[in-house]
C-alpha cells in the first residue's frame, strides 16, 4: 500500500485527498474479501468484486460513492498486474453504475452582481470580496483557492497560477473587478490582518494568521449567500458552475474553458453545455414564429 500511495501520488499525480480516498477504499474491500476468505490478491475473482459492489448498494451508497471506490479498486489491481504482484485484474471488464446527472446549479449575472455588493468595507470585507472575485473570476476549486500564496497571484498582469488537482499548473485570467478586489486585499487588509504574522505566505488567511480552512471558506460563503438571498444555497461550486456556465453563454469554446477549469477530460465539461442548450431552446421558444 505504501509503495501505491507513492505511485498514486508520483505517476497518476492525484491530490492526497483522493490517495486518502483510494486508500481507505481497497482497505474496505480487502476486509470484505477476507471475509468471504479470500486472503491474497491473486485469489480475488470478478466475483468478489461484484459481490463487494452488491454489499455497496444494499447499504444505500450512492452510486457516485460506488464508481469511486469501483475505480480506486480496478487502479489497485492494474497497478499489481504492471508490478507483476497479480496475473490479471479482476475488476477490468466491470462496468460502473450510471449516475443521473443533477441539475447544474449556478446563478444569474444579476445574482454574481448583487453577491458582490455584499461584503462591507472592514478588513474581513475586504477580504471576503477578494475571495468571491477570485472564485468567479476564474472558477478554481475551494481546494485550489485554500491552496494559493500570494506569489500565485500577479496582479498587475491580471492572473493566477493554480496547481489544479493533478499537479499541472495552469494560468487563469482574472478580469478587472478581480483585479481591482484583490489589489485591495493584498496591499492593504492582508497588512492589516497579518500585523502579527508578516511572514505568512498564503494568499488567504484568517484572523490568527493561519490559511483559511475549507470549513472556513464554506462558512464565508454561506454567510454571504443567505445574506443575498441567491436562489441557490452558495458554495465553492456554484461560483465554479456560474464561471462555466457564463463563459459558454458568451461564446467561449469548450476546449478553452476545459483548460481554465483544469479538467483531464473534456467530458467533465460538456455537462455544462446542457444549460446552453435549454437557454437555445428557451430563445426559440419565444422568438420563432411556428416554435
Amino acid at each position: 500500500m505504501r509503495e501505491f500511495e507513492l505511485f498514486l501520488k508520483e505517476e497518476k499525480k492525484m491530490s492526497e485527498n483522493t490517495i486518502e480516498a483510494y486508500q481507505r477504499d481497497i482497505r474496505g474491500f480487502c476486509r470484505f474479501a477476507e471475509e468471504r476468505g479470500v486472503e491474497n490478491p491473486e485469489e480475488a475473482s470478478n466475483t468478489e468484486v461484484v459481490a463487494y459492489l452488491m454489499r455497496l448498494k444494499q447499504e444505500g451508497k450512492a452510486k457516485a460513492t460506488v464508481n469511486r471506490k469501483l475505480a480506486a479498486i480496478r487502479t489497485w489491481f492494474q497497478y499489481l498486474v504492471e508490478e507483476g504482484r497479480v496475473s490479471r485484474n479482476p475488476a477490468l471488464e466491470i462496468k460502473s453504475p450510471k449516475i443521473e446527472r443533477k441539475e447544474i446549479e449556478y446563478l444569474s449575472v444579476e445574482e454574481v452582481d448583487t453577491l458582490m455588493k455584499m461584503p462591507d468595507e472592514s478588513p474581513k470585507g475586504i477580504r471576503d470580496r477578494a475571495i468571491l472575485e477570485l472564485l468567479y473570476a476564474t472558477g478554481i476549486r475551494a481546494s485550489e483557492l485554500i491552496a494559493l500564496e500570494i506569489d500565485d497571484v500577479n496582479v498587475r498582469m491580471g492572473f493566477v497560477t493554480c496547481s489544479g488537482e493533478n499537479m499541472k499548473a495552469r494560468i487563469i485570467p482574472i478580469g478587472r473587478p478581480g483585479r481591482k478586489a484583490m489589489e485591495t486585499y493584498l496591499y492593504g487588509a492582508r497588512q492589516e490582518i497579518l500585523a502579527r504574522h508578516p511572514e505568512e505566505r498564503s494568499l488567504f488567511v484568517n484572523y490568527i494568521g493561519k490559511p483559511i480552512t475549507r470549513q472556513g471558506l464554506w462558512k464565508i460563503l454561506k454567510e454571504y449567500g443567505e445574506k443575498a438571498e441567491l436562489s441557490h444555497s452558495l458554495t465553492p461550486q456554484v461560483l465554479r458552475n456560474s464561471f462555466a456556465v457564463h463563459m459558454l453563454q458568451n461564446g467561449a469554446d469548450l476546449k478553452s474553458l476545459q483548460e481554465l477549469l483544469g479538467h483531464e477530460d473534456i467530458s467533465a465539461t460538456q455537462i455544462y453545455l446542457s444549460v446552453t442548450k435549454n437557454r437555445i431552446k428557451d430563445v426559440y421558444d419565444k422568438t420563432h414564429p411556428r416554435a
